[in-house]
């Protein structure tokens, strides 16, 4: 939930009444507008416009500053509001005036200073709902539980109480009250939107749609419900047809400007757009939508910037799953960039924290966090078991069938793993030296270095082609695919004079002859073996060519060069 004051509440809908009609050649007389016309059109600019100027005026109007303030609070103006409360109470000693000013301070987010304001005022139903609201505010348990027992069956002190209920993110008690308050008033429509905000939260997008339409039928251009409209359709589609949804709002706004205008929809852009513009729009919203501070976490990691992500991060305390899970992969990050065990712990304990609570343990975030806990953990059976269990969800997703490839082949069901990395379609990722590495050892594992070696072949010469070429060389050898693990160890010897790598080599060689000895392996292959060991200045080469394999290759009648 947004704040109240933020742009969004300054739409300014601006009625023209007709023109009078008058006798000919006489001038019409303009008349001054009603307060009660704007204030029934929710133009709160033309409401403080018209204030102030009989103010100015010194025109007599009953309550003119507590209109004023009423028209300055609605319309976002809280330190107006406040000025003209002070005013107000010069003149007037009303207390209950400062449960007025109360209500300014806390849209101002300054917590403190509402609670200070409001325990100056008379008791009343108004003062208990912001004691109760300041009261969650600070965390303040006891004075929360208190001011909750001083709460009435009143609509206004029900909906005090369902919104605070939303915000501890006991979404299903909200809905309740809400539900429960509608029976009482079909026509209140605003109770819809704030189920429907309810059911979002829950995860149960398709119903929040349904139950919006109720209000968009009514007011279809109300920034609130069209936002929210979008949002489900971003979660249950994606960006395009989000941003597609507010385009009632772009046409039916005076401005032409509206995304522009209101905070939220600025946010909201910036999350359909997959991050765009997100540095010039997230950063200035950080403390007016607790959401801004997530996605620009969220930003930083998409391009691999860990470090300012936990710096966004580290301080927050999180109060529902996905603030866990984030804090979580942010230290998981941070932890494999810079080697830090501490990070890494911590990203362990996060996610074991979510994964094994009741709430979270049978979704898929639930079974996700459980996974990266194990992995964390280097438990890969045990990860696999979590992954299986919702991999019909994530089939065709490329961040799944990564972590799902390298897990199946840490425990060693390489043949699974081969297969999800080839699903995977991000050219970035493919272009990466550990998805070719893990996947040249899949092919090598399941007896297939011919392709291991074409991995190899395609790679430009860097010093990730060596350590590729050495992976090779000796996962071959390891796996009695000696032909290959000779072909590397040829291409090691050549770029680094190295013992081991003539070793290697040999030993690769000595491996291929017995195959072909033994009638596994073509003597085309030992052909092409000899040829590599030519290729060597070690002594040992005429000794195996001509005492061993030549020798062999003439009683078999095998034709040897």
């Amino acid at each position: 939930m947004i704040r109240p004051g933020t742009s969004l509440t300054k739409q300014k809908q601006k009625q023209r009444s007709a023109a009078p009609k008058v006798a000919l050649g006489k001038r019409a007389e303009a008349s001054k507008p009603s307060l009660d016309e704007f204030l029934n059109n929710c133009d709160y600019v033309g409401a403080v416009t018209l204030l102030e100027f009989e103010r100015k005026a010194r025109e007599d109007r009953k309550d003119l500053l507590l209109w004023l303030a009423y028209s300055c609070f609605h319309n976002g103006e809280y330190k107006k509001a406040i000025d003209a409360y002070d005013d107000a109470m010069k003149k007037d000693s009303d207390p209950n005036l400062h449960a007025y000013k109360a209500c300014c301070y806390y849209a101002l987010t300054q917590y403190q200073e509402a609670e200070d304001e409001a325990n100056k005022a008379p008791n009343s139903p108004l003062k208990t709902r912001i004691l109760f609201q300041t009261a969650h505010k600070r965390n303040d348990e006891s004075a929360m539980m208190a001011q909750h027992q001083a709460l009435s069956d009143s609509k206004e002190d029900q909906l005090c109480l369902a919104a605070i209920q939303y915000l501890r993110s006991h979404f299903q008690e909200a809905t309740e009250i809400y539900k429960r308050l509608l029976v009482e008033e079909r026509e209140d429509w605003a109770l819809n939107v704030y189920i429907a905000f309810c059911y979002y939260k829950l995860d149960y997008f398709d119903v929040a749609l349904e139950i919006l339409q109720t209000y968009l039928t009514q007011y279809p251009n109300s920034i609130t419900a069209v936002n929210l409209k979008a949002c489900s359709h971003y979660q249950l589609y994606n960006g395009k047809a989000a941003e597609a949804e507010l385009k009632v709002l772009q046409q039916a706004s005076s401005s032409g400007n509206i995304f522009q205008e209101h905070d939220l929809l600025q946010h909201n852009l910036v999350v359909f757009r997959n991050g765009e513009n997100a540095i010039q729009v997230l950063p200035p919203l950080l403390d007016i939508i607790p959401e801004a501070r997530l996605n620009l976490v969220i930003y930083h990691l998409r391009l691999n910037e860990a470090m300012e992500a936990y710096n966004l991060i580290k301080d927050l305390e999180p109060s529902v799953p996905r603030e866990y899970i984030l804090k979580g992969v942010v230290f998981a990050a941070l932890g494999q960039q810079t080697g830090s065990r501490e990070h890494l712990k911590l990203a362990q304990q996060l996610f074991q924290l979510v994964g094994a609570s009741a709430s979270e343990c049978d979704t898929i975030p639930g079974r996700q966090c459980m996974a990266s806990c194990f992995f964390l953990l280097r438990q890969f059976e045990d990860v696999l078991v979590y992954l299986k269990s919702i991999k019909p969800y994530f089939s065709n997703d490329d961040d799944f069938n990564w972590n799902y490839g390298i897990t199946c082949a840490a425990a060693g069901d390489y043949k699974e793993a081969r297969e999800a990395f080839l699903q995977i379609q991000n050219e970035k990722y493919r272009a990466e030296f550990s998805y070719l590495s893990w996947l040249t050892r899949c092919y090598i594992m399941s007896n297939d270095a011919g392709q291991a070696w074409e991995t190899y072949v395609r790679m430009d010469t860097s010093n990730e082609s060596f350590n590729l070429l050495h992976l090779i060389a000796n996962d071959c050898y390891k796996m009695g695919q000696f032909y290959y693990a000779c072909k590397a160890f040829d291409v090691l010897e050549r770029l680094d004079p190295d013992p081991e790598f003539w070793e290697g080599k040999r030993g690769a060689a000595v491996g291929v002859f017995q195959r072909v000895v033994a009638g596994k392996e073509s003597p085309d292959k030992l052909q092409e073996v000899v040829n590599l060991l030519r290729s060597s200045s070690n002594p040992q080469v005429e000794h195996m060519i001509n005492r061993v394999m030549k020798k062999w290759a003439k009683e078999n009648r095998v034709k040897l060069e």
